[in-house]
């Protein structure tokens, strides 16, 4: 009688386990001839196309002030960037594939960093087939230290096997095909289209200029936050900003954010904007005045005190 009990709690055991172990099986609908009834599909979600903002009161002056504070041109990106490493080839394919090469390798990397590693490739022979034709071993040497660099052999491999087979060995002509290169954002298309093919399709937002325009209050949200992404910013600042500066504002705001407007503790005290900027650490000539005026009451109230009640 024992022993039957035993077996009898040792098989429900075993069936529970089992039951547990398997998933339930779902049975497939089937439609009315016989096939597998499809699962509907979600609709995909709708992308934000527009983004409107009322226009900054003081841009102008913000945006003037910039400017004058990068006359000089000595930011790393006035002699490294994207636009000094196409100038030093002379065909037009080869200039725009530097170009992009140059942009791709860009990401998470400091300029001085980015020029070396292209100065790399180009003194190895920078072409379309030159990287089909070398050793991932090869090209992570002459990249390396890039950030993110072995994604970035991969990205390089695939585009140059994409540019021979369908643009023979140029490069898209257009946003929408340069975004469908791999490790090729918006940022990177809207300036390889105003560099390389000198057409203005958009602001090139990077994170230079995804944190300044926000600190100076130019994308809509409230001082203090930011906009989600690089992407909304573009959206924002494109519903407002004259055309004629999409192609300066680039260049302008990164050599401003390489110099003085970094992303830790900015120099607001260099900047012709601290007494305007909403962001500025630097105190306003009435606040320095109140502040030392109060200082002196304070000081003024303990000597008289002192006066009084003399020890």
């Amino acid at each position: 009688m024992r022993n039957s009990v035993i077996k009898f709690a040792l098989k429900n055991i075993t069936t529970l386990r089992n039951l547990t172990r398997m998933p339930p099986k779902i049975k497939k609908e089937e439609s009315q001839n016989g096939s597998p009834k499809k699962s509907p599909t979600k609709s995909p979600r709708k992308e934000r196309r527009h983004i409107k903002i009322e226009t900054p009161e003081n841009w102008e002056i913000l945006y003037s002030n910039i400017l004058e504070m990068r006359k000089d041109k000595t930011a790393p990106v006035d002699s490294m960037g994207c636009e000094k490493v196409q100038e030093m080839s002379t065909d037009p394919k080869v200039q725009r594939y530097h170009c992009l090469v140059s942009l791709m390798l860009s990401s998470q990397t400091k300029d001085e960093v980015n020029f070396a590693a292209m100065q790399r490739l180009r003194s190895h022979g920078l072409t379309v087939d030159s990287i089909l034709e070398m050793s991932d071993k090869t090209l992570g040497d002459l990249i390396y230290p890039v950030g993110f660099w072995r994604r970035k052999i991969v990205y390089l491999k695939k585009t140059a096997e994409i540019l021979k087979n369908n643009y023979d060995n140029d490069i898209p002509d257009t946003v929408e095909k340069l975004c469908q290169l791999p490790g090729v954002g918006p940022k990177m298309a809207h300036l390889c289209m105003n560099i390389a093919w000198k057409q203005q399709s958009g602001i090139g937002v990077d994170t230079h200029v995804h944190r300044i325009t926000n600190r100076l209050g130019w994308t809509g949200v409230k001082v203090g936050d930011t906009t989600k992404n690089p992407e909304d910013t573009r959206l924002a600042l494109e519903s407002w900003l004259p055309q004629e500066k999409w192609t300066e504002i680039n260049w302008l705001l990164v050599g401003f954010g390489q110099q003085i407007c970094t992303p830790l503790r900015p120099k607001c005290h260099l900047c012709l904007n601290k007494h305007i900027c909403p962001s500025s650490t630097s105190k306003k000539p009435e606040e320095d005045t109140s502040i030392q005026s109060s200082l002196s009451k304070k000081l003024s109230d303990k000597l008289e005190k002192l006066s009084k009640n003399p020890r």
